[in-house]
Parts: structure tokens; sequence; C-alpha cells
């Protein structure tokens, strides 16, 4: 394909995203249509349609429209490159652009890809971060893996990734990090992730595990496990007992698999009460996922308030069911891949005033400035009354 006709595919893609299609399955379809494309082109146009999707507010006023080519027009525009000769109309190239698509600078809330609503309540929690953190997500997030250091190095994992030709170094203040700066694409099939040496996981969620108190439990349950990345995680900071559990069985499904090639002992659960009382108790909460927006750009412009405070009512049951699971003198950790002070330092200010047995030792925020996804964990400690 030519850069021309990765646009016009790119245009057909978000233009079925924009009519309620997800932007997988839209993609998915597309590649299926046009067994012409290699993966070379499939992965251009999938890079043009999330970085559209992350601009969408400022790319549609700059491209003239709410459109799938007005998206991509207004993205070029972004980009400081000239339209004009890729829009030709030639082959399969877009049409010529008409004087009625000259677009026009967008300003405030718009110029930063934030949706109206959201603006005031974003501002509040970030402070004098906010500009700075939503220009931040509009650009795509940076790749890291987590280093398996129970059967090797960071150091080693670096080098395995150096002989598939991925290059990666060692993040700062995540011991088991490693940042993908070269050919991220390979590791699905390098010998390294093959192996079990490496995961994919987000910087913020290796980080969240650092900061979790693991030296003295015996017992962890990892109360909303999903696809049981962060078990995997504990698991391989600690030699504790590890247990998984989600309300929804299903989105576990790949984890025994991903226990077995790390070499990882993870208890899946259907009843989380089966082996309490626990130690620890992780709650990486469902949430609006303002943090991982760069990742879900579609997920910022389908969040509505009323969803928002649906998700808000879900976090304060799974508080309040988790801690009922947690033994006296134990531990109950609260995560969200937020930003918003009403998913964190307001949800746990409202379950501490709900039940008095329990306090805040320490909550911390991980902000998309520092490299990953924007993210909150409040550390809860269970007091004992004599």
């Amino acid at each position: 394909m030519t850069p021309a006709a990765r646009l016009s595919a790119a245009i057909a893609v978000l233009d079925r995203i924009l009519a309620g299609a997800n932007v997988e399955r839209a993609l998915t379809n597309w590649g299926r249509a046009s067994r012409f494309a290699g993966s070379s082109d499939r992965n251009a146009v999938r890079d043009l349609v999330y970085d559209a999707l992350r601009r969408k507010r400022s790319a549609a006023c700059l491209g003239g429209g709410m459109s799938g080519r007005g998206l991509v027009l207004g993205l070029i525009r972004q980009r400081g490159e000239d339209p004009g000769p890729s829009f030709s109309g030639q082959g399969h190239a877009p049409q010529p652009i008409a004087a009625t698509e000259s677009g026009q600078v967008p300003q405030g809330l718009e110029s930063l890809d934030c949706p109206d609503w959201l603006g005031p309540a974003l501002k509040d929690s970030l402070g004098p971060d906010f500009d700075a953190t939503m220009t931040a997500l509009q650009d795509r997030a940076p790749v890291y893996v987590r280093v398996n250091t129970r059967r090797c190095t960071r150091d080693q994992a670096v080098d395995l990734l150096a002989q598939d030709g991925i290059a990666a170094h060692p993040t700062k203040d995540v011991k088991t990090g490693l940042q993908v700066t070269k050919n991220a694409r390979k590791i699905l099939t390098s010998h390294a992730y093959v192996s079990g040496l490496i995961e994919l996981q987000d910087l913020s969620s290796q980080a969240v595990v650092q900061a979790l108190p693991l030296s003295n439990v015996t017992n962890v349950l990892d109360y909303c496990a999903g696809g049981g990345g962060k078990a995997l995680a504990i698991s391989g900071l600690c030699g504790a007992r590890i247990n998984a559990f989600d309300i929804n069985p299903a989105r576990m499904n790949d984890l025994p698999e991903r226990a077995r090639r790390a070499g990882a002992q993870i208890r899946i659960l259907r009843d989380p009460s089966q082996f309490s009382p626990y130690d620890l108790v992780l709650c990486d909460a469902p949430c609006s996922g303002s943090g991982s927006w760069r990742r879900d750009p579609q997920g910022k412009w389908a969040l509505t308030p009323k969803l928002l405070s649906e998700v808000v009512s879900i976090q304060a049951q799974v508080l309040d069911n988790a801690s009922t699971l947690v033994k006296r003198g134990g531990i109950l950790a609260y995560a969200t891949c937020s930003m918003l002070r009403v998913e964190n330092e307001d949800q746990i200010a409202a379950f501490v005033q709900r039940n008095p047995n329990w306090i805040c030792t320490r909550n911390i925020r991980f902000s998309p400035l520092s490299g990953g996804d924007g993210f909150f964990l409040a550390i809860l400690g269970y007091v004992v009354n004599n």
C-alpha cells in the first residue's frame, strides 16, 4: 500500500468507529477484507487510527469536521506536514482537499483533547500538572516490560531481547521494569517472552506492586485480578501464596497459561472467601480508565457522567466486600488506573468514614508524566481494637 492508500484505509476505519464500532473490531474487519495489506500496512493503519483517536477533538477542529477524513486531515496538519500531496485523489489516495476543509486552530480543552464535562474534575485532581498531563495523553504510551526477576536479571533480559532485535533499557525507579525503544512489536514472539522471562506490563502497574508491603505476608488475594498481571508481578517479588479472583471469571482465562510460562503458582478462585482471611487483599478496582487513555482513547470519549457515577458505586462495593476478607491487622490495598479524585482520595475517605476500623496509612499517585499510566494506590490498615 502507498502512504496515501494507508490514509484512505484509516479514514474508512475511523468512520466505522465514529458510527459506533469497537476500535479493535473495526481494525480486524478491515484487515480481513484487505488481504492485500501486509503486516507493515496493518501496523501503519492501526497507528494512524489510534493517533487520530487520541487527538479526536483537536484533529477534527484542524481537519474541518468530525469524520474519518477530518481526523486524518487534522492529524497530518498537527504534525506540521502538508496534506495536499497525499490528498490527491489519484489511485487509492483520499480526494483533494476542499476549501471548506481549511479547519481552525483548537483552543482550550479542545486543544488538549479533554471532554468539556471532565475538564473541571481533572483540573481539580491534577492541579498544576493538568495541561502537561493532558498533553502527554495525546501521544502513544511508551512500551514497558516486567522482568521476571526470579528467573533472570534485568541485564540478562536486555541481552536476550537484543538477540531478537529488540532494544530495551532498565527503568530508573522500578526495579523490574525495562522500557522498550525499538521493535516493540516483536516482543510477543521473542525468546524472553515465550520463555516467561518477561511480561508486557505498564510501568505504573509495576510500580503499584513494588509499593505494596509484601515483606511479611504469606497469603495474598488479588481481588479484581482480570488478566492477572499484578498477581504475577506479586508472585515475582515474594514467596507468599497468591490467589486470584474476578467477579467475571472469563477475564482470568489466560492466567493459567501466563502463570505456567512464568513458573508462578497462582491459585484461581471462584469464591474469594475460600482461603480467607488474607494478610493482604489487592483491589485493582474497575474505574474510568482515565490514566490509561493513551492505550484506550475510545474509552475517554465513551465515558459519561452516568457511567462515572456507576463505576464509583461499584468501587465502593468492591472496597466494602474486599475488606471483609482481610485478617485482623491485615492490609487492604486499593488501586485504580484513574486520575480522578472522586475515584481515588474521595473514595478512600468515604470508605474510612463507613468503616472506622480502617485507616489509610499511605496513598500514592503515579503520573503519566513519569512515563507510565496514571495510577493511584492507597494502603489501608485494619486497626485492632482491644
